[in-house]
Order: structure tokens, then C-alpha cells, then sequence
């Protein structure tokens, strides 16, 4: 059975594991607080939240270097809204606040906040690589931006002209909230196409 953990030091921590439970089985996420927790888990999430703050926990429960080692390694993550911010190799300077420090494991470049304040949060449809149907129903809430994307990661996802989405193979980043949406769509293609399902 795969195992998927939830990086649980901020954010949106349950309603990731709601949205994995309803793909693996409540028996199938883990919350990962510790190197151990972390050790025991097939594929991971990094959830939406305050990135600086994800970040300070990070070190203040020896979870840097474990992270850095194991998502070298080929563990597949996936990185929502601080997620991402959190995996970008390059982060822009953001216009207020204090920026922190990433994993810097996913071939792009981001900077924070630049949808706006949580009071311009909105939803709007996004069109996803390879999902069937309609287009997700991407919700974004404070989001970051994707200013460019290097030469080991690809778009896969798109808000009209503007990608929203980046991958390189065991590695997912998103500006929104898919475990937002109600819609299973992208966490079971999160499973499946990095490996990460039985």
C-alpha cells in the first residue's frame, strides 16, 4: 500500500490528508513531523501555509537535510501555494515581508504573494497536462508566481496564458490549492505519474 505523508508543521495539513485519503484510504497518509516520520513514507506533500514559518519548523525539527537527501533520492513531492515556495531553486524577492529560506530542489524560479492579499483570493479553472474532463478547479489564495521555469522542469499546468504548474519527473509544484477543490483528479495523477502508487 503506498504510504503518502503531509509535511505537518503549518498550513493546510488536514485538508491534504482528507484529499489523500480519499485516493490512498485514511490508512494510506501520514502526518510527517520528524526525520523518522519522514523515513517511513512513499511520496510526500508540502502544504499551503506560511512559507517562512513551514521553513523555521523545517530546521527546528532537523527536517532540512533529510528532505534535501530523500527528495534527491527520487521521493516524489508535491509542493501547493508555500510548497512550492518552498522547493523553487531560485526565489525573487517578494515586495513585503521576510522571504524563506527554500529546499531549492525544482528547477524554477518564483516570487510570493503576487496574486494578492487573502481578500483577492479567487477560483478559476486551470488546465492540467494529461487530466481527463474539465479543467481543474484551481483555487488560488495568496499565491505565488512563476517567473520562469529552467531547463529540468516543464509546465504542465495553466490559468489562460500563465503557467500555474511545474514538474520535473518526482517533483510537482503548484501556485493553487487542488485539496481545496474537491476534486481528486490531480492528487491520484500526482500518484500515478511520478511512481509513487502501487
Amino acid at each position: 500500500m503506498t504510504t503518502v505523508g503531509v509535511l505537518a508543521l503549518q498550513g493546510d495539513v488536514p485538508e491534504h490528508r482528507a484529499a489523500f485519503a480519499g485516493v490512498v484510504g485514511p490508512q494510506g497518509v501520514r502526518l510527517v513531523r520528524t526525520p523518522h516520520e519522514l523515513a517511513g513514507v512513499d511520496a510526500l506533500v508540502i502544504p499551503g501555509g506560511e512559507s517562512t514559518a513551514i521553513s523555521e519548523l523545517i530546521d527546528r525539527n532537523g527536517l532540512r537535510l533529510p528532505l534535501q537527501e530523500r527528495i534527491g533520492r527520487g521521493l516524489p513531492v508535491l509542493g501547493t501555494c508555500a510548497g512550492l515556495i518552498l522547493l523553487a531553486e531560485r526565489l525573487e524577492p517578494s515586495r513585503g515581508g521576510r522571504d524563506p529560506t527554500g529546499l531549492r530542489v525544482l528547477d524554477v524560479s518564483v516570487r510570493r504573494n503576487e496574486f494578492g492579499r487573502q481578500r483577492e483570493s479567487f477560483e478559476d479553472g486551470v488546465r492540467v497536462t494529461g487530466l481527463q474532463g474539465d479543467r481543474f478547479p484551481g483555487v488560488f489564495i495568496r499565491a505565488p508566481r512563476i517567473l520562469e521555469v529552467g531547463r529540468s522542469a516543464k509546465p504542465f499546468a495553466w490559468r489562460g496564458d500563465e503557467v500555474v504548474g511545474v514538474r520535473s519527473p518526482k517533483i510537482w509544484g503548484l501556485t493553487f490549492h487542488p485539496e481545496l477543490s474537491g476534486d481528486p483528479r490531480l492528487a491520484e495523477a500526482f500518484l500515478r505519474e511520478t511512481g509513487a502508487s502501487d
